[in-house]
């Protein structure tokens, strides 16, 4: 028999707990788009996913692991696509032409060698890197005086084939023959071809140092 007196079962409810906050799809997309490598993206939107996540952030939103790691990709992604663009830069001013003929003395690529250009020095035999050029008013042991085109689609035809074509245009006349000139072909290297270089030079290279250009016959004994 129950007594009617006793204290009753106590029952318990748990406690009000507020709702999950939810995922701000900015943090998310920040972490998105840092795993895909798009970095300045990236950062920019896990700076913002930061902004909106932060406590007290108006519309209490939630996700903020995710603006911070947006963050970090993003700020990786940025140094990386900052370095391939000043290595592109870089490149593409180490293989800029050089003028005809420069003002002051400059070590360049042979890439960037043109007619007109004075070489100071001229470098052992095998393949050429840089070299020292000249206002041609400075005494020089060699010019460029002409340059040869290999067609822009042409596959790579092997250094001895190179080396035949650019050799077959440097012609000297009689009258540069008889004046103890000779002419120095350089051919395009594999690598060079490679990168996208399809011309080959002709150096004409009087028997001592002269001052003045062979192009306008103002070469004279330095």
């Amino acid at each position: 028999m129950t007594d009617r007196y006793a204290y009753p079962e106590p029952f318990y409810a748990p406690g009000w707990t507020p709702p999950r906050p939810r995922t701000d799809g900015v943090a998310v997309a920040s972490l998105v788009t840092g795993v895909l490598g798009l970095g300045p993206v990236a950062l920019v939107l896990g700076l913002v996913g930061l902004r909106r996540t932060r406590p007290g952030a108006p519309g209490r939103r939630g996700g903020r692991g995710f603006a911070v790691a947006g963050v970090a990709l993003g700020a990786a992604g940025t140094l990386a696509w900052a370095a391939l663009v000043a290595l592109g830069v870089g490149t593409a001013l180490a293989s800029r032409p050089l003028p005809a003929d420069v003002a002051e003395p400059v070590d360049a690529r042979a890439v960037q060698l043109v007619p007109g250009n004075c070489v100071e020095d001229l470098p052992a035999d095998g393949r050429v890197d840089r070299v020292r050029v000249v206002p041609c008013t400075d005494p020089h042991a060699a010019q460029v005086v002409s340059a040869y085109a290999f067609e822009a689609g042409a596959a790579w035809p092997g250094p001895a084939e190179a080396s035949a074509r650019v050799q077959a245009s440097c012609a000297l006349t009689e009258d540069e023959r008889a004046a103890g000139l000779q002419m120095l072909a350089w051919a395009p290297t594999e690598r060079s071809w490679a990168g996208g270089d399809r011309t080959g030079l002709c150096l004409a290279v009087p028997p001592a140092p002269v001052t003045g250009s062979l192009l306008d016959g103002s070469a004279a004994p330095a």
